[in-house]
């Protein structure tokens, strides 16, 4: 199986200091400072970008499990929402998704979404953290 890489680095103490953080792939290379994480300062965190890996993740899963059961999906769509609480501590994870499937009832899609949710390899590495789900079709 694949083997991903990714780095950051991180120069001074918490309060004044500043860091970047890159994908192994280099599609990406972001700075993040204790405002961009803990306020709303410019920059990204860690949450963000675990957030969209977990939206990918979830919509590559969904679209795999449906197409596996002849639902092929026209679009999955999702956000997820990363908390983070005191300590600091991830404490929630709200996964949002809107499907695009021909031929499949709101029941079903919710249903699938789910087993995605339950499923999908972030989902399983981020299991500790409680994980809410909101699905519905276009």
């Amino acid at each position: 199986m694949a083997i991903r890489e990714s780095s950051a680095v991180w120069n001074g103490n918490l309060v004044d200091g500043k860091g970047t953080m890159r994908l192994g792939s280099g599609a990406y290379e972001g700075s993040f400072t204790r405002a961009s994480r803990f306020e709303d300062g410019p920059g990204t965190n860690p949450e963000e970008l675990i957030g969209a890996a977990h939206a990918g993740c979830f919509s590559m899963f969904l679209s795999a499990i449906l197409s596996k059961a002849n639902h092929t999906p026209t679009r999955i769509s999702t956000t997820a929402k990363v908390h983070l609480g005191d300590g600091p501590k991830i404490t929630l994870i709200e996964l949002s998704t809107i499907g695009e499937v021909p031929g499949i009832d709101e029941k079903t899609f919710v249903e699938f979404a789910e087993q995605a949710k339950a499923g999908c390899p972030v989902s399983q590495a981020l299991s500790a953290v409680e994980m809410k789900l909101t699905a519905r079709l276009a």
